[in-house]
C-alpha cells in the first residue's frame, strides 16, 4: 500500500475516534450540524462528525438553586430578608431537553430572578407575623407560580423551601423579649402547679393519717366494749339466780370506777366472788365463836 492509502486510513481512524461521545445516564445530548439541531443523543455511545457537528450536554438530574437573601417589604411595612431554595430538573425526553436549551437563555438564572420576584409579591400581601407562621403557604404559592411560569422551559419545579426569614433587628429584639416573657410565664405556671400538687399530696397524707387514727380508736373502743361485754356475761352467769348479789356487785363496780369508797361486808358472798374474778384471795376475818 502506498503512503497515500495509509494517510487516508489514518485520517479515517482519527476521525472515528474524534467523533465518539460517551454519555452518562445523568446527561442527554443535543447534536447540531452547522448550528442547526440534528438529532438527540441518549446515554451510552454516540458518534458525531468532528468539525461539522457540535454537541450540547444537558444535565437531567435534580438540581438546587439558591434564591439568595433579598430584602422584601411586608404588608406592615417592615423590611424583611428572606432566603429560599428552588429544586428542579430538566425533563429527560427530547422535547424537554430541547426546550431547556432553545426556549430560555439560561434557565438557572431565570429561575432565581423569577423566584425573587414571586416572593416579593407573596410576602407583600402578608404581615411579618404571618410570614413567619405560614412558611408552608409561602412555599406552596411560590411552587405553583414557578410551575406556571416555567411550563415551556422543559423543566419540572419539584419543590421550594424557605430557608430563613430575618426580621429587622429592632423587631427581633422585641420578639426575643416576648419569648423570654412567655417562658417565664410557663415556668411560673409549672412552679404553681408543682406547689399545688405538693400541697394536695400533704393534705391527702394528713387525711389518711387521721383516718388511720380514727380506725385505731374505733377498734380500741370496740375491743374495750367487747371486754366489758365478756365481763358482764361472766358476772351474769356467775350470779345467776342471785339478783341481789349481782346488784351489789354492779353498785360496787360503779363506785370503784367513780373513785368512791365502798365498804363491803366481809360476811357477804360478794367478797368471795370479787376474789375469784380478780384471782386474788381475800382473807375473811373469823366470826366470833367459830373455829377456823
Amino acid at each position: 500500500m502506498s503512503w497515500i492509502t495509509w494517510a487516508i486510513l489514518g485520517a479515517a481512524i482519527i476521525t472515528v475516534i474524534a467523533g465518539i461521545r460517551i454519555v452518562r445516564p445523568t446527561h442527554r445530548l443535543l447534536i447540531e450540524t452547522f448550528g442547526k439541531y440534528t438529532r438527540f443523543g441518549r446515554a451510552g455511545f454516540n458518534w458525531v462528525i468532528p468539525g461539522i457537528q457540535q454537541v450540547v450536554y444537558v444535565d437531567i438530574t435534580e438540581n438546587m438553586t439558591d434564591v439568595g437573601s433579598q430584602g422584601m417589604i411586608t404588608k406592615d411595612n417592615l423590611l424583611t430578608k428572606i432566603d429560599a431554595q428552588v429544586y428542579y430538573k430538566v425533563r429527560d425526553d427530547e422535547k424537554g431537553v430541547m426546550a431547556s436549551q432553545y426556549n430560555v437563555a439560561n434557565y438557572r438564572k431565570q429561575i432565581v430572578n423569577l423566584a425573587q420576584t414571586t416572593l416579593r409579591n407573596i410576602v407583600g400581601t402578608m404581615t411579618l407575623k404571618d410570614a413567619n407562621s405560614k412558611r408552608n403557604a409561602i412555599n406552596k404559592d411560590l411552587l405553583e407560580a414557578l410551575k406556571i411560569e416555567t411550563r415551556n422551559w422543559g423543566i419540572d419545579i419539584l419543590r421550594t423551601e424557605i430557608k430563613e426569614i430575618e426580621p429587622p433587628q429592632a423587631v427581633l429584639e422585641v420578639m426575643n423579649e416576648v419569648v423570654i416573657a412567655e417562658n417565664k410565664k410557663v415556668a411560673a405556671l409549672d412552679f404553681a402547679t408543682a406547689a399545688e400538687t405538693e400541697a394536695d399530696g400533704k393534705r391527702r397524707a394528713a387525711i389518711k393519717e387521721a383516718d388511720g387514727k380514727k380506725q385505731a380508736a374505733i377498734l380500741r373502743a370496740e375491743g374495750e366494749a367487747k371486754a366489758i361485754e365478756l365481763v358482764n356475761k361472766a358476772l351474769r352467769e356467775t350470779f345467776k339466780g342471785e339478783a341481789q348479789l349481782f346488784k351489789k356487785l354492779e353498785v360496787a363496780q360503779n363506785s370503784l370506777q367513780a373513785g368512791t369508797k365502798y365498804v363491803i361486808d366481809s360476811k357477804s358472798n360478794l367478797v368471795t366472788v370479787l376474789s375469784e374474778i380478780a384471782g386474788v384471795p381475800i382473807p375473811i376475818p373469823p366470826r366470833k365463836g367459830v373455829k377456823q
